[in-house]
């Protein structure tokens, strides 16, 4: 199989590499220039390919007429996308002999749309999973050809339940290309209720005291390290809040209110929450109880901002 792969992340890793290891000719890799504000803690696709001596290719605009030529010129059979950030024009999509397949990073039609892996765990799913499925011009909704499931545990974090994903990548590209070699895959449309989600800005880290202590958990957890963290004020100060825990106690007072130094415990809209791992901006990163001590922060409230 002629295959034209769109990647980057982790899982363009994973799936790049199973690609190979499959046999696939892997005509050349579509990826992206890495962003200077981002932190890339994961392995990325064009390691591999150019190890493998395969071409790879940095477009500022996938959209520009000439790479639709160059695809169309290398008369693939197969494009793949996995976690490719651009949508691909359907001038492309439409080139392929096969056909053009997404992998996406939740069982759809459930959390279309982007940063999946965040935003389930903000909902506090206790599954998500991954959906390998034709791409067409509406995003994420194209047939599906395999899905992959994943459980999610009240421990996991986005890095913890990303790389969950990426080993489910490779079962579900181990259990597929086999049938895409064949021609024995099949596709079904997509049923159910579908649900859209923009991506996440560090601006959508703001704890909100009010809410109850487990959505907060959620949410600390959703973005905790080595996205942007969660986040509150603290005497007009930004205090990252990078672990903490829900506790079921529901106490009287003001939501943000600190509640104990040992441990550091915040009053939500219900129930406390334990700080573990805090920080303030451009500061040295503490244990909650010890930056409780330290900062002293008896009849403090937290929230506000600057």
């Amino acid at each position: 199989m002629k295959i034209v792969v769109f990647g980057y992340h982790e899982i363009g890793y994973v799936c790049l590499e199973e690609l190979i290891s499959f046999g696939a000719d892997v005509i050349c890799l579509f990826t992206h220039k890495d962003d200077p504000k981002e932190e890339v803690w994961f392995r990325k696709p064009s390691a591999i390919a150019e190890k493998q001596g395969i071409p790879v290719y940095k477009p500022d605009s996938i959209k520009d007429r000439c790479w639709a030529d160059m695809i169309r010129s290398l008369s693939p059979d197969i494009i793949f996308s996995f976690y490719y950030r651009n949508m691909i024009p359907k001038d492309i999509l439409d080139v392929p002999r096969i056909g053009a397949f997404n992998l996406h990073g939740s069982l759809l039609p459930k959390f279309r749309g982007r940063a999946p892996v965040n935003w389930v765990l903000v909902a506090g799913e206790k599954k998500t999973g991954l959906t390998l499925h034709y791409m067409v011009e509406k995003p994420d909704a194209g047939d599906i050809v395999a899905q992959q499931e994943v459980d999610i545990t009240f421990e996991d974090t986005a890095y913890t339940l990303f790389l969950k994903m990426a080993d489910a990548a490779r079962i579900l590209m181990k259990n597929i290309l086999p049938k895409f070699r064949d021609g024995t895959f099949k596709s079904t449309p997509q049923i159910g209720t579908s649900s859209y989600f923009s991506g996440r800005k560090p601006e959508d880290g703001m704890i909100y005291w009010d809410k109850d202590a487990m959505t907060i958990y959620n949410l600390v957890r959703a973005v905790t390290h080595p996205y942007p963290g969660a986040f509150t004020y603290m005497d007009g100060k930004k205090l990252f809040v990078w672990k903490a825990y829900p506790e079921d106690t529901v106490y009287e007072g003001v939501p943000g209110a600190v509640l104990s130094k040992r441990p550091f415990v915040v009053n939500t809209g219900r129930g406390g929450l334990q700080l573990l791992r805090v920080q303030y901006d451009g500061e040295e990163e503490f244990d909650g109880d010890v930056f409780a001590k330290k900062y002293d922060l008896e009849n403090k409230t937290l929230g506000g901002n600057v």
